[in-house]
C-alpha cells in the first residue's frame, strides 16, 4: 500500500502531459514556506496554474510530481500514511503489492526519520482518500533574533563575564518531516489552503521558536567562546557562520530538543551586530593592548613609546618623563636595548615600580618559550588587569 515510483528525478512539463492530472506545489509560495497542502493541476496548456483550490485529496491512481528540494506526506485522519522524500512522479496505490510508504531519497531522509516512521506509521489498511502535504527540506532563510537588553556569558578568553546586545538572522531546515507534522505543526495548518510559514508574525508555534533561540543565545555564546578549536575569540563570531550556528544549533538542542523532537536543526547564522556592554569594551581594549605588546611587534611598540618618553622629557625639561620612561624601558632591558649613545655614568634611579602592560609581555615571552603555561599566563592576565 502507498505510493509508487512512476517517473524519479522526471519532474519536468514532458512527465506532466503523460498524465491527465496530476498534484505538485502550488504557485505563489513564500521562500520560507515550510508545510503546505498539495496543489491540483490542469493538463497541457493548463499546466502550470492551479486549476481551482488547493483540494488535497487524492485517491487511487492519483498522480503527484515531488520537485526538488520537497518531501510529500500523505495523511488520513491526521495519521501519517506515506513520506516521499525523493524528487520525481508517483501513484498512489493502496493495494499494489508493489507500492511503498517511505523511500530513502538519498541522504534526506536519515535513521532519524526511519526511526520516525517505525513510530508514528498508520496501522491497518488505509482508507481511499489521502490528503496530500509537501513539506520544504531546503533551507528556509529569513528567521531573525535580537535581544532588547544585554545578555551575558562566561568568555573563556576574557577570563570573566561580558555582556553584549546582539541581533541577527538563521536558516532552519526541516530533517525529519514526520516528527516536524506530528510534534510541532498545530493541526490547522493540515488543511487546504494553509501554508506553514516561519516568518508569519501570527504564526505562535514559529514565535515560540524565536523565544527559544533568544534564550538559548548566551549559552551559545558560551559555547563558541569557550571552545579552543575556535581560539577563544569572540570577535571570530560574525566571520563564521557556520560555527556559530553549530553553537547555537548545540545550545538549542540542549534545552529545547529541537532536532530530536521537532526534526529541525539551525543550518546557518548571520550576526548583523554585536553591541558590547561597557564593562566588557574595557576588558577588550586592555586584552587587546595587551596582545599587541607581546612578541617581536610588542618590543617594536615598546621602543617606540620609549622614544616618544625622551622627547617628551626633553621637551617640558621636567623629571615626570623620565620616570614615566624609566618604567617603560623595564620590559624591555631598559635604555641600552635601544642602543643610546654611551654616556658618563651616572647613579642607578631607585627601582620603580613594574608597569602592568610590561609584565604581561614578559609573561607572553615566557609562555611563548615554554617557560610558563596558558593557565599560569591566564591567572597572572586576570590578576594584573584586576579581572
Amino acid at each position: 500500500m502507498g505510493l509508487i515510483k512512476a517517473a524519479i528525478d522526471s519532474v519536468s512539463g514532458s512527465l506532466a502531459d503523460q498524465w491527465k492530472d496530476f498534484y505538485t506545489v502550488p504557485d505563489g509560495l513564500p521562500p520560507t514556506a515550510a508545510l503546505f497542502a498539495a496543489a491540483p493541476r490542469g493538463t497541457n496548456a493548463g499546466r502550470g496554474s492551479n486549476t481551482k483550490a488547493s483540494a488535497n485529496i487524492i485517491t487511487n491512481g492519483s498522480k503527484i510530481i515531488v520537485p526538488e528540494g520537497y518531501g510529500l506526506l500523505l495523511m488520513q485522519d491526521g495519521a501519517i500514511t506515506a513520506l516521499a522524500a525523493e524528487p520525481g512522479g508517483y501513484e498512489w496505490n493502496s493495494s499494489d503489492i508493489n507500492s511503498q510508504s517511505i523511500f530513502t531519497g538519498g541522504s534526506l531522509v536519515d535513521s532519524l526519520i526511519k526511526q520516525s516512521w517505525e513510530r508514528f506509521k498508520f496501522g491497518g489498511q488505509p482508507g481511499s482518500q489521502q490528503a496530500a502535504f509537501f513539506v520544504c527540506l531546503k533551507e528556509l532563510p529569513d528567521n531573525r533574533f535580537g535581544t532588547q537588553s544585554e545578555i551575558y556569558w562566561d568568555d573563556g578568553y576574557l577570563n570573566a563575564q561580558v555582556g553584549a546586545i546582539t541581533r541577527g538572522s538563521y536558516t532552519l531546515k526541516i530533517v525529519d518531516p514526520i516528527l516536524f507534522v506530528k510534534n510541532f505543526v498545530p493541526a490547522t495548518y493540515l488543511q487546504p489552503g494553509m501554508v506553514f510559514d516561519f516568518t508569519d508574525l501570527e504564526n505562535a508555534a514559529a514565535n515560540q521558536l524565536f523565544n527559544e533561540v533568544v534564550g538559548s543565545l548566551a549559552p551559545a555564546f558560551s559555547l563558541y567562546t569557550n571552545d579552543p578549536g575556535k581560539g577563544n575569540r569572540i570577535t571570530r563570531i560574525q566571520q563564521d557562520s557556520v560555527g556559530f550556528a553549530q553553537s547555537l544549533a548545540d545550545a538549542v538542542e540542549s534545552a529545547y530538543q529541537w532536532k530530536s523532537s521537532r526534526g529541525l536543526v539551525i543550518s546557518k547564522t548571520s550576526i548583523v551586530s554585536i553591541e558590547y556592554d561597557a564593562h566588557t569594551k574595557e576588558l577588550l581594549k586592555n586584552v587587546q593592548r595587551a596582545d599587541a605588546l607581546s612578541g617581536a611587534r610588542g618590543n617594536s611598540n615598546l621602543q617606540a613609546s620609549v622614544a616618544a618618553g625622551i622627547q617628551a622629557a626633553g621637551e617640558t625639561g621636567g623629571p615626570a618623563g623620565l620616570v614615566g620612561l624609566g618604567m617603560a624601558t623595564a620590559g624591555v632591558g631598559g635604555l641600552a636595548s635601544l642602543q643610546q649613545p654611551a654616556a658618563a655614568p651616572v647613579a642607578p634611579p631607585a627601582p620603580a615600580a613594574e608597569d602592568p602592560i610590561a609584565k604581561l609581555t614578559k609573561a607572553k615571552q615566557m609562555l611563548d618559550a615554554g617557560l610558563i603555561t596558558q593557565a599560569d599566563y591566564d591567572a597572572l592576565k586576570a590578576k594584573v588587569l584586576g579581572l
